[in-house]
């Protein structure tokens, strides 16, 4: 699903809201959650997951095509821990 796809989704559900409110929602909650991790915040939507910033360290790493050793910086990924009742909807 995509985000226009849900936000279509959601305006269907929703009729008593225009869909351009339903945008500015799932836009502002999605910033939100962006802003949250790029402050190195937790995000945790009970039921659902959470998401966090692991650190990744400098390493040496290789150029695929020369072989030849490159030297990769250290850096913050999103990482995303689905919660226990996303799990179970998944496996049943």
């Amino acid at each position: 699903m995509t985000k226009s796809e849900l936000i279509a989704y959601l305006a269907e559900q929703n009729p008593h809201l225009y869909q351009r409110d339903v945008e500015r929602i799932v836009t502002t909650i999605f910033d939100e959650i962006a802003a949250a991790l790029a402050r190195g915040d937790r995000v945790e939507l009970r039921g659902f997951g959470a998401f966090s910033v692991k650190h990744r360290e400098s390493r040496t790493g290789r150029n695929p095509r020369t072989g030849e050793a490159v030297q990769v910086a250290a850096k913050r990924v999103p990482y995303f821990k689905t919660g226990k009742q996303l799990r179970e909807m998944i496996n049943s």
